[in-house]
């Protein structure tokens, strides 16, 4: 990270950038205090991709959506 003053970072904005691109934070100063910070942007989310797991899912159990035996005492009778 290095301070640049308002007149060098007007006069150089384009290298500034490429140093910003490549991970360096440049602060930038008036009058040897600093007002503004460039730092490179978030990429952001990756793109969704639809299907993804298609296949992954090889065998599921008939019963797989039954409750579990040990919540029997929490479940409504069924005659009820």
């Amino acid at each position: 990270m290095h301070q640049v003053n308002i007149h060098e970072a007007k006069t150089h904005l384009s290298r500034l950038i490429q140093e910003v691109q490549t991970g360096e934070e440049v602060i930038i100063a008036r009058g040897n205090k600093p007002v503004a910070k460039l730092v490179p942007l978030d990429a952001g989310k990756p793109e969704r991709r639809l299907g993804g797991l298609k296949g992954m899912v090889i065998e599921m159990a008939e019963d797989f959506d039954e409750p579990l035996p040990d919540f029997a005492p929490y479940m409504p009778d069924e005659g009820a």
